[in-house]
């Protein structure tokens, strides 16, 4: 067997304090970063669902003024 040249790590937290962790991380992210992983999730979840990236997808925002 290989032995390893890094150990291991491993860090245990609860549920909540993960998704607190996740929340952070991403809110720390510019609004680029959020927009790009936002559209690369939706075109892995499309290609698997559908087998292909549709080439129209439908309006799922709208704008107003506030």
């Amino acid at each position: 067997m290989k032995e390893r040249k890094m150990q291991m790590v491993v860090h245990k937290i609860k549920m909540d304090e993960g998704n607190q962790l996740d929340v952070q991380f991403w809110l720390n992210q510019p609004a680029s970063a959020r927009i790009a992983e936002v559209t690369r999730l939706r075109y892995n979840y499309y290609t698997w669902l559908l087998g292909e990236f549709p080439k129209q997808m439908e309006k799922t925002a709208k704008r107003r003024k506030l």
